[in-house]
């Protein structure tokens, strides 16, 4: 069995590329800081750089949602490759292949980045985020459907 699952926080936006043909599919590479459980030999707390990638509706929602410093949980799998690149010398790749990514905390828990890192907290296109109703639950303003990545 591959499966991967992820905890981390995106080093930089989302790179995004689009397939050539008919039926074009969005490609986005980025990759995550996951921290380290344990440090070795008493160093500072440490973490890895996973490579991913996600394709077609992950992709989109990758380009339209993540952005640098948002922490994110994904799973996927684990995909190794080579390549010979311009020198000759053989070059060998190791990356997630996502299939799924959601958010792991609040916007206002990653410091109001710009972002949009919460899914009950998305107040893009200039509107003020919505504000909690009495019964724990966040009141959705009419009209904002369609930018949701849910429904």
């Amino acid at each position: 069995m591959n499966k991967v699952i992820l905890m981390g926080r995106l080093t930089r936006d989302p790179e995004v590329r689009y397939s050539q043909g008919e039926n074009s599919m969005a490609i986005a590479r980025y990759t995550l800081a996951v921290d380290r459980r344990f440090a070795r030999n008493g160093d500072d707390a440490t973490a890895d750089f996973i490579s991913c990638v996600a394709f077609g509706k992950s992709g989109e929602f990758a380009e339209r949602y993540l952005r640098k410093g948002i922490k994110i949980a994904v799973t996927g799998r684990i995909q190794t490759g080579s390549y010979t690149n311009r020198d000759g010398v053989k070059v060998y790749t190791t990356e997630v292949v996502v299939e799924d990514q959601e958010f792991a905390e609040s916007k206002n828990s990653s410091g109001g980045d710009g972002g949009f890192a919460g899914s009950n907290s998305y107040s893009g296109g200039g509107r003020p985020a919505p504000m909690a109703a009495g019964d724990g639950f966040m009141n959705i303003p009419d009209g904002i459907d369609e930018e949701l990545p849910f429904n």
